[in-house]
C-alpha cells in the first residue's frame, strides 16, 4: 500500500490541469509533465511497448503469461485535472484512523471537511484519508485511477504466478473538457474491450449515462443613449433574463436526480448589445434528449417571432451518447466485473453516472468501456479526499479483473 501511496501523491502534485479555451491537445503545455513522468514509470516497472504519441496519450502493454487464447482487456485512466478549481501546488493531507469528526483543511479560510455537510465521511470511520490543504483540488479525479492502474500493473508483474491475458494501459489528457477519447486511438489500444477507472465510491459499476449536448445562445440587442432609448434599446440582458425563465424550473441540476434530465445554464456575460448564455442538456433516454433539444430550439425561434429574426442566435452541438446501448451487446464485461467484485468482498454499486466519460465515447468508437471506482469523492475542488483503503480495493479489482478474463474467457 506504501507503494500506491507514493505514487498516487507523486502525481498529484504535478500540476496537470486542463483548459477548455485551448485548441491543442493536450489543452495545456504542463500536462506533458505528468505523460512523460508515466512513461518512465511505465518503462521502470517492466511494462512494454511504452509509447507517447504526439498529442500526449500515453500507451503501454503487459503481455500475456499464458499459453491460452485470451480476450486483450485494457484499463485506462486520465491524468489532467478540471479546470475550474486551482491543481497547482497541492499539498496532500493525511487524516490517519479518522475517527468521525470534523477535519480543518484551511484554518484561515474556515474550510471544514464535516460530516454535517458531506454524511459519507461516516463511511470511512477507522480508515486513513488523503485530502487537500484548500488552497487546491487534490487530483484524485483521475490521478487516483492512473495509481491504481500503475500499481496493479507492477504487482502483476512481481507476481508471475497470477495468469492472465495480453493488457493494454491508456493514460489520456483533457477528459476533463470533454475531449479525452477524441484522438484515443482505439485501433493501436487493440484490446477487445476496456474500463475507465474514473468512478467514485467504492463498488461504482457504471455502464450508463447521459445523453449529452452543448448550447451556446447569443442575444443581440442595440444600445442607445439611455436618455433617449424610448422604443430604440433594445436591451439583450432583459430578453436572456426572459429567455432563461423559458425554461421549467424543476429541471435544473439542483432539482434533479437519478434518471431525470435537465438544462444547466452554467455560464453567461453580458451587456446592452449581446448576452451569451452556455448551457448544457442532457437526459439518459435518447428520445427525451432529442426532445430538450427541439424544446431548445424551438425557445429560441419564439423569441426571434417575438423579439425580431436574428435576436437570438443558437448553436447546439452534441457532445456523447449513452453508452448503454453499446454496452448491453457485450454485457459480459460488465459481468464481469461485478464478480471479480464479489470474490473481493466488495458490493457492487451498479448504477448510471449523471454525467459522462472517456468511456462513453470510447465505446462509441468501437471499444466497450464501462466504468469502474476509483475511490475519490467531492471532486473538482477544496474538499476532494481519497480513502487510502478505497484505493487499495480499486488496485486489487484491477488484479482480479486481469485473472478473471483469462479464467473465464480462455480458450
Amino acid at each position: 500500500m506504501e507503494k500506491l501511496i507514493e505514487r498516487f501523491i507523486k502525481y498529484v502534485k504535478i500540476d496537470s490541469q486542463s483548459d477548455p479555451e485551448s485548441n491543442t491537445t493536450p489543452s495545456t503545455e504542463k500536462q506533458w509533465n505528468i505523460a512523460h513522468e508515466l512513461v518512465k514509470d511505465l518503462k521502470d516497472i517492466g511494462m512494454q511497448e511504452v509509447e507517447i504519441d504526439d498529442n500526449g496519450y500515453v500507451y503501454a502493454t503487459l503481455p500475456s503469461n499464458i499459453d491460452k487464447d485470451v480476450p486483450v482487456v485494457g484499463f485506462i485512466a486520465h491524468y489532467d485535472t478540471a479546470p475550474d478549481y486551482s491543481g497547482a501546488n497541492v499539498n496532500p493531507q493525511f487524516v490517519e484512523n479518522y475517527d468521525g469528526g470534523d477535519i480543518i483543511l484551511n484554518k484561515e479560510k474556515g474550510l471544514v471537511l464535516s460530516p454535517d455537510y458531506f454524511p459519507e465521511l461516516k463511511d470511512y470511520i477507522g480508515q486513513t484519508l488523503i485530502h487537500t490543504d484548500g488552497n487546491s483540488l487534490l487530483g484524485a479525479d483521475d490521478k487516483a485511477g492512473v495509481a491504481e492502474i500503475m500499481d496493479a500493473m507492477d504487482y502483476l508483474i512481481q507476481h508471475p504466478e497470477i495468469k492472465h491475458g495480453k493488457i493494454r494501459v491508456g493514460f489520456n489528457p483533457d477528459e476533463e473538457i470533454g475531449l479525452g477519447a477524441h484522438k484515443f486511438d482505439v485501433e493501436k489500444f487493440g484490446a477487445d474491450w476496456a474500463y475507465t477507472m474514473d468512478g467514485s465510491t467504492v463498488g461504482e459499476l457504471e455502464f450508463e449515462n447521459f445523453n449529452a449536448a452543448g448550447a451556446k445562445v447569443k442575444i443581440n440587442g442595440k444600445s442607445v443613449h439611455p436618455g433617449y432609448a424610448k422604443d430604440k434599446m433594445i436591451n439583450s440582458m432583459l430578453i436572456a433574463a426572459d429567455f432563461i425563465k423559458a425554461f421549467p424550473a424543476n429541471e435544473t441540476p439542483q432539482t434533479t436526480e437519478g434518471y431525470e434530465g435537465f438544462y444547466h445554464l452554467h455560464n453567461m456575460k453580458g451587456d446592452v448589445e449581446l448576452t451569451e448564455l452556455h448551457y448544457i442538456i442532457r437526459d439518459h433516454d435518447r428520445q427525451k434528449f432529442e426532445d430538450r433539444k427541439n424544446f431548445f430550439e424551438e425557445v429560441a425561434a419564439d423569441f426571434n417571432q417575438k423579439y425580431g429574426e436574428g435576436t437570438v442566435e443558437v448553436a447546439l452541438e452534441d457532445q456523447y451518447y449513452n453508452m448503454r446501448e453499446k454496452i448491453e451487446p457485450v454485457k459480459h464485461v460488465v459481468d464481469l466485473v461485478e464478480e471479480a467484485m464479489l470474490d473481493l468482498g466488495i458490493k457492487p454499486k451498479i448504477k448510471a453516472i449523471r454525467g459522462g466519460t472517456d468511456g462513453a465515447q470510447l465505446s462509441f468508437k468501437g471499444l466497450p468501456c464501462p466504468n469502474v471506482f476509483a475511490g475519490g469523492l467531492n471532486f473538482h475542488g477544496p474538499y476532494e479526499f481519497v480513502p487510502v483503503e478505497s484505493m487499495q480495493k480499486a488496485r486489487d479489482l484491477i488484479v482480479k479483473v486481469a485473472e478473471k478474463t483469462a479464467q473465464k474467457f480462455g480458450k
